[in-house]
């Protein structure tokens, strides 16, 4: 029976030429066969040109929904895989974007994964170890292992490969046995610690113990993992307290005008960061420096050293802003080097004046820092 049915599907792909996809006879035609490919069993599409090509027109109607995904799988359909890897890197945390990683990996293409890991773009690749983080499987772990010692990546793609290893317990055993290698270098060892932690095995827990600890805050207390510290509700009003006194973010971050502009204006980024996120920033400010925040080593031929954000360069001088918010132009022909860093200009250890209560009341506050709504026009 399936086998008369696609004959008599090819035959009237034959008798209706080869009229543009755009027409509505040919998408209600394409429509319809893919309705009735989908009710048979053990049809392979890929091995009949005609019908494969309905497909293919089909699912240029439908691309980007649940259906899109639907008939690639069934079909096995791996025409459309560039398509996939743009799905997973827009949304790598939604359904659609991790069922796309799902079946890119399916495909066992893992050259096109490789490509979005690499990409040079810091966002792409992040968003593509997120959405195989997600997947979570042995295939997505091989792929995000050689990310964590890739010193041609940027701070940010590297500790967001080390969070999406230490999603699962394969991934924390590699995390694990390179840190009784001593193969972490000191910029990773917070995220690994906190991956490490945060494992469900007791095993994993007392053995990274020996080797890392987590950030200690006032009165010398350890600090709970990022995991724990999210799942704990603090107060707004008192957070704001903490940052313009004992917190001291005021002296580099602005909100609503206020305070000195070393770093990014926090004024809206309750709309940016996640609450988990914003912990990390806080305590590992060197995981993932914002751009154009980046720090900049200049020394000049007498011997002095500034450290500070690059305002502005040209063909002869340099600007930079030091900490305490203060602009130095200097001449580059007086300069020795100018070298970028990979640790933030933000100190990684401002936990050390808070209690843990501060900084999740901090945080609190951060995320009611948010984008107003523009104005109705009426």
């Amino acid at each position: 029976m399936a086998r008369y049915v696609i004959a008599l599907l090819a035959g009237c792909l034959t008798f209706a030429g080869h009229a543009p996809a755009d027409e509505p006879a040919t998408a209600n035609r394409d429509k319809t066969i893919v309705e009735t490919l989908l009710r048979l069993k053990n049809i392979d599409v890929n091995a009949k040109p005609p019908l494969k090509q309905a497909v293919l027109r089909y699912l240029q109607t439908v691309q980007g929904t649940p259906r899109y995904l639907e008939i690639i799988e069934r079909f096995e359909i791996q025409d459309n895989n560039q398509q996939l890897l743009h799905m997973l890197q827009q949304a790598p945390a939604s359904t659609a974007g991790v069922q796309a990683a799902r079946l890119l990996l399916q495909f066992e293409a893992q050259q096109l994964l490789q490509s979005g890991l690499q990409d040079k773009d810091d966002q792409l690749a992040i968003a593509t170890i997120r959405a195989l983080s997600i997947v979570s499987n042995n295939a997505s772990t091989a792929l995000l292992q050689p990310m964590v010692n890739d010193s041609q990546r940027s701070n940010a793609v590297r500790n967001a490969a080390i969070r999406g290893l230490g999603r699962n317990l394969n991934g924390q055993r590699f995390l694990l046995d390179m840190v009784q290698r001593d193969q972490i270098e000191q910029a990773f060892k917070f995220t690994v610690a906190n991956a490490l932690y945060s494992s469900p095995d007791a095993t994993i827990r007392k053995e990274v113990a020996k080797h890392l600890t987590l950030p200690q805050t006032k009165g010398s207390t350890p600090l709970p993992p990022v995991a724990e510290l999210v799942k704990r509700q603090g107060a707004a009003g008192t957070g704001q307290k903490v940052f313009n006194t004992i917190g001291t973010c005021n002296k580099c971050h602005k909100v609503a005008g206020q305070g000195k502009e070393v770093g990014p204006d926090l004024s809206e980024i309750g709309s940016k960061l996640s609450r988990e996120a914003m912990f990390v920033a806080i305590l590992d400010p060197s995981a993932g420096i914002s751009h154009n925040y980046e720090t900049y080593l200049v020394a000049t031929d007498e011997g002095n050293v500034f450290t500070g954000i690059k305002v502005s360069e040209t063909d002869e001088t340099i600007t930079i802003k030091t900490a305490e918010a203060i602009e130095r132009t200097l001449a580059k022909e007086e300069l020795e080097e100018i070298v970028k860093q990979k640790v933030s200009l933000m100190p990684a250890d401002l936990q050390k004046n808070l209690t843990v209560d501060d900084l999740v009341n901090v945080v609190a506050y951060l995320l009611t820092l948010k984008k107003q709504p523009a104005a109705s026009a009426n």
